[in-house]
């Protein structure tokens, strides 16, 4: 962490700030000061009000009450366009991108370059080629964005943020997507961007990250402001326990014996197209199976011809049975639930409600409940009982839940089905540590109860944590099947990077 830079002007502030969405207020007289040159971390669990600070800050939405100051003047936004003509810029955690446009269209929406009445195609290439090469991404200005990865995307919302020369950046959860490399290369456009003189709001869940970078970290819990102090006043624990009001000593649940018995999936020689090669591997009643590997590995496209999403081949069994799975409903009818790592893009329709989200579901014994009102009621309410979804009405849209409960609702919706197989493909990106052991303690009794379940994941805690078994991949390939006192950060690192002889599965 560096020292914040001596000008301690406040350049915007909120004062008193209150959000109510129909009867239920969200934020309670929230206080915050961003400063130029300073890094100011907002963090809290799921569903605290931060993204809803972020977009009253960035103009989405207006305050109930309270007021903002820019450079000590109260000032109100009817549009995010008019804040960005302030000089505040959102970094949205959900992509707000053109699918169909071009990484350079998109980077200059509603902001082309002109000469005279034509747009200047030409300059602004060259500058988007520009702001890419700075964040060191492999996509280039032409690029669809429908064709790129997730991760690429994010670095174009970043691209695109710093393309407007912010007075005030404000990044919700921005490297929830990205690999370590893409986050160190962010990390230092922040710092570049602090020397400027730029205020930064920064929203994270991950408190290493929040403790590297931050200047000033404040709290909020339900929607209050709970903690504020200097960075070096507050490490993560400090960080964990005002989150949440609780210490979190025991993230990860005691692992319970390894299951030994007979396999309830057996893959061999199985390939998706030209990114998965010959992966072979079982898995065990009541066992965590972890899959990791660096970013581009094959582990999302392994999982994603399992269940007839990708084509495939090669055999699988399932409690001994071979089985033919060409589409999602295949999956199902052989017990297996497959939870998305995209849970609003693939995972759920944000623009419907709880209820129409858990009960339109592509199954013949669930078919009833698209015409039973009551028999939906009563799964939404399992739902938010078992799963500790938290929404301020029933009748919310999903899209304005936040991450944590639309997590919980993609889990209660898989979970409908009654699977014996669950894949779960990064349980907990983007969502607050309280939430974490939430779900750890969820996927630990899916376990304990007889289900099989794979966790693939980019977090190494949580591999090492969650897992019985962990299958590390490496290009396309099964690289190692690790166990016991292998399982451990060093091994799997020298397996994912090919330092270690590669072992059969």
């Amino acid at each position: 962490m560096n020292a914040p830079a001596p000008d301690r002007r406040a350049v915007l502030e909120a004062r008193r700030v209150c959000r109510s969405f129909g009867p239920v207020e969200v934020l309670h007289e929230v206080d915050l000061a961003l400063v130029a040159g300073e890094v100011h971390a907002l963090i809290g669990e799921n569903g605290a009000g931060k993204s809803t600070l972020m977009k009253i800050l960035s103009g989405y939405l207006e305050p109930t009450r309270g007021e903002l100051l820019l450079d000590g003047k109260p000032v109100s936004f009817s549009s995010s366009a008019e804040a960005e003509d302030a000089g505040i810029v959102l970094i949205h955690q959900e992509f707000n991108l053109a699918e169909q446009l071009t990484v350079e269209e998109n980077i200059f929406l509603g902001r082309e370059t002109r000469r005279g009445v034509f747009l200047d195609r030409k300059a602004m290439k060259a500058e988007a080629a520009r702001l890419l090469a700075e964040l060191e991404t492999r996509v280039g200005p032409d690029a669809r964005v429908s064709g790129i990865s997730v991760s690429d995307k994010q670095m174009v919302e970043i691209a695109k943020a710093l393309s407007r020369n912010a007075r005030v950046l404000v990044m919700d959860e921005p490297t929830a997507v990205l690999t370590n490399r893409e986050a160190a290369v962010l990390f230092r456009q922040i710092e570049r961007l602090k020397a400027k003189g730029t205020a930064i709001l920064y929203t994270s869940h991950k408190l290493d990250e929040v403790a590297r970078i931050a200047d000033r970290i404040t709290v909020f819990r339900d929607g209050t402001r709970v903690a504020h102090a200097p960075a070096g006043e507050m490490d993560e624990d400090r960080m964990a326990q005002a989150m949440v009001g609780r210490e979190l000593s025991n993230l990860f649940p005691q692992k319970a014996p390894p299951a030994t018995g007979e396999p309830v999936l057996s893959v061999k020689g199985f390939s998706v197209g030209s990114v998965v090669a010959d992966a072979s591997f079982e898995l065990r009643r009541g066992e965590i199976l972890g899959f990791a590997g660096l970013v581009g590995a094959g582990r999302t496209e392994l999982m994603e011809g399992l269940i007839g999403i990708r084509e495939s081949r090669g055999t699988v069994e399932v409690a001994g049975r071979a089985v033919s799975i060409r589409s999602v409903r295949d999956a199902r009818r052989a017990g297996i639930a497959y939870l998305t790592e995209d849970r609003k893009g693939r995972g759920l329709l944000t623009a419907k409600g709880m209820r129409e989200n858990l009960t339109l579901l592509a199954l013949d014994r669930f078919a009833r409940l698209a015409i039973d009102t009551r028999a939906e009621e009563e799964a939404l309410t399992r739902a938010i009982e078992e799963f500790d979804v938290r929404a301020p009405t029933r009748q919310v849209r999903v899209g304005n839940l936040s991450g944590g409960n639309q997590q919980k609702l993609l889990l209660a919706k898989t979970m409908l089905a009654e699977p014996d197989i669950v894949i779960i493909d990064e349980p907990t990106r983007g969502i607050d540590i309280g939430t974490k052991q939430q779900i750890y303690g969820f996927i630990h009794r899916l376990a304990a109860s007889g289900r099989s379940v794979i966790v693939v994941s980019s977090e190494m805690a949580e591999i090492i944590g969650l897992s019985h078994r962990v299958v590390v991949m490496r290009a396309g390939r099964v690289a190692g099947v690790l166990e016991g006192g292998d399982i451990n950060e060093d091994t799997i690192v020298r397996h994912a990077m090919g330092l270690e002889g590669r072992e059969a599965a």
